[in-house]
């Protein structure tokens, strides 16, 4: 039960790894050719099931290789059992070489970048701690004299501050003008020319308005520069075209896959809800092992082993098909209660608690988490996570319910619609969903849901 709940919670990707790793590390497992859809079981594992006989039981050769036969029927490569032609298989294995290689850390990829520079071994120490020593960023957090005396220190000889930039230019030469800076304004003035007119509006904002610009203050910074409105809004459109992280490019990073495993689709009217067969892999029980005990007959040990893995096999099988059962279940009650959003977006999406559906499906609560963690749905709106259905809502003037994420959606309409010259306040907002939406919530409530979409306050969204 608890490898069931295990894995039942595991994401796809995560899955086929503990997959990968049962496969290694029992023989008697066996990945059918190509993937196709699992079964489901009808009843999760039972530790008592008459399949797991205690072993006391089983009367030498000829009673285990009875069991491997009725463990062949269930869970073997039966000419009955389903199969996928020869092309799944192909196209299973271009998948495999079309996968992404692993991605390197940012001080592999530096150090590549940084391999055929010609420079003493001395300097290459320097150059090769500096790169260990910056962040995810790229930035070097830790200061030039503070990475000089611990680098003095590692040596056992003094290395200047002076050494510590000569190192950086170096490194800035073949890498990012900006990788080893101490913080975003320093990588940000490292992109511009040094000229002494050129970029001159961008330093001076850089250097002695940064915090006036991240609150959109362009009146204040325009008075202070004695500069005009665009003018400011021409610099800042060149500050925004610099890379405020330099070492992201380096450091391997590749978007979050996602991978959908409930598949909504509209067939004939209806909407069908259905597990993405390529996701799903079969296992069965190999029967080369038979040769084992045919091999050991006499050897008590051997055929106690043989038992053991194939129970664990079995167990295995059945907490896959479990997982596949329960995950169809929950997916079909979900999209049951959301066929509003099937069928209008977001806006119609309706409160809903995990409680119901554990409810509707007579199961603990425990299992609708754990189903839905880290699953995504492929719907006719989108790929969403399984946990965006549940949300809380709230009651509006009708006597109707709506979403929290609903009432989210329809504010961050509102302000899409705004006039960006006087954008809508915060109270402003909670007036507009009352009167057009009829949903009333306060105006604390607004900036929550503001600021959790990431949307900046009236001040911030204003335009010039």
């Amino acid at each position: 039960m608890i490898q069931a709940m295990q894995i039942l919670q595991l994401p796809s990707l995560e899955l086929m790894e503990r997959i990968d790793a049962e496969l290694t590390e029992n023989p008697f497992l066996e990945d059918a050719e190509g993937e196709a859809e699992l079964a489901p079981s009808e009843d999760p594992p039972d530790p008592h099931d008459d399949r797991g006989e205690d072993p006391n039981s089983t009367e030498g050769l000829e009673g285990m290789l009875d069991e491997l036969e009725r463990y062949e029927r269930d869970f073997g490569d039966s000419p009955t059992g389903p199969r996928l032609p020869t092309e799944e298989s192909d196209r299973k294995y271009e998948a495999m070489n079309n996968a992404a290689a692993e991605p390197e850390c940012l001080a592999d990829a530096v150090l590549h970048q940084i391999a055929l520079l010609n420079v003493v071994d001395e300097d290459r120490i320097v150059l090769e701690y500096i790169v260990w020593s910056l962040d995810e960023h790229g930035y070097l957090p830790e200061g030039r004299d503070d990475v000089a005396i611990e680098l003095s220190r590692q040596l056992s000889r003094t290395v200047s501050t002076e050494e510590i930039n000569v190192g950086l230019r170096r490194l800035r030469r073949v890498t990012h003008p900006a990788l080893g800076a101490t913080d975003l304004r320093d990588a940000l003035l490292l992109q511009l020319d040094e000229g002494e007119a050129a970029n001159a509006l961008e330093r001076t904002i850089l250097t002695e308005h940064l915090n006036d610009l991240e609150a959109n203050r362009l009146p204040r910074i325009s008075k202070a520069t004695g500069r005009t409105v665009e003018e400011i809004k021409g610099a800042i459109e060149t500050i925004r075209s610099l890379d405020p992280h330099p070492g992201a490019e380096y450091g391997g990073r590749t978007a979050n896959t996602i991978t959908p495993e409930v598949i909504v689709e509209e067939v004939d009217g209806e909407y069908v809800v259905r597990l993405d067969k390529e996701r799903s892999r079969e296992l069965i029980i190999s029967p080369a092992y038979r040769r084992l005990l045919q091999q050991s007959s006499e050897d008590e040990k051997v055929r106690e082993w043989v038992k053991q893995r194939l129970e664990s096999a079995r167990w295995f099988i059945d907490a896959l098909r479990q997982r596949q059962s329960t995950l169809e279940r929950i997916a079909n009650e979900i999209f049951k209660r959301q066929h509003g959003f099937l069928e209008r977006g977001i806006s119609a999406l309706q409160p809903m608690r995990m409680q119901e559906v554990a409810d509707a499906l007579e199961v603990h609560i425990s299992t609708i988490s754990r189903g839905v963690s880290g699953k995504h749905a492929q719907t006719p709106n989108g790929i969403f996570p399984l946990k965006f259905f549940f949300a809380g809502g709230t009651t509006k003037s009708t006597g109707e319910t709506t979403s929290r994420v609903s009432v989210q959606d329809r504010l961050r309409q509102l302000v899409e619609g705004e006039d960006k010259n006087t954008p809508l306040s915060d109270d402003q907002l909670a007036e507009a969903l009352a009167a057009k939406d009829g949903i009333q919530i306060a105006r604390r409530t607004v900036s929550k849901y503001r600021r959790a979409l990431g949307i900046g306050s009236s001040s911030q969204r204003r335009e010039f």
